[in-house]
């Protein structure tokens, strides 16, 4: 008999977090749950970082989960937007480290292909094989399929998550 194991996974971003629940038993992944945390565009950003950290403090009370997997920010072509994600991505980690979830941190290169098979996937095709690979019924949100496909990689290469990454460097979407 296999146990179980609940995975959350994160889509950070400042403006909309995305995130997706699912059971691994075994070989076996099996949706839980997805959606959005919203930030209001108004606010503060200390507030905003507020709210990204209470909603995600929520869903883990709520679904409680055995571990959880965070996408690595990438460098944008506005250094502003980049310190900004990094911010709302930094909440997001507090969040799971303050409930005591271990942590994974996955590339975008590596999330494409545990789930599609290649790294230069476009945003269509994560959405559509996290639909296929969960046999969910309807496509999820943007930002709630990066963030299943965040767990998805993470159920697939779990032992990248467990396993001292220190030292290593990413090629090509792989650990080297």
């Amino acid at each position: 008999m296999s146990t179980t194991t609940r995975i959350l996974g994160i889509d950070p971003g400042l403006r909309i977090t995305g995130f997706g629940i699912i059971d691994k038993t075994g070989q076996k992944l099996a949706y839980v749950t997805s959606g959005c945390i919203r930030s209001n565009e108004k606010d503060s950003l200390p507030l905003r970082l507020k709210t990204l950290l209470d909603g995600i403090s929520e869903v883990i009370a709520a679904h409680q989960p055995d571990e959880a997997a965070i996408e690595k920010v990438f460098v944008n072509v506005n250094p502003q937007s980049t310190l900004l994600l990094g911010q709302a991505r930094g909440a997001a980690i507090a969040a799971l480290v303050l409930a005591g979830l271990p942590v994974a941190e996955y590339t975008a290169l590596q999330i494409k292909q545990a789930v599609v098979g290649h790294g230069k996937a476009a945003k269509e095709q994560v959405s559509h094989m996290v639909t296929r690979l969960l046999q969910l019924p309807g496509e999820p949100s943007a930002d709630a399929a990066d963030a299943l496909a965040c767990a998805i990689c993470h159920a697939h290469g779990g032992q990248l998550g467990s396993m001292a990454t220190q030292g290593y460097r990413v090629k090509n979407g792989r650990l080297v």
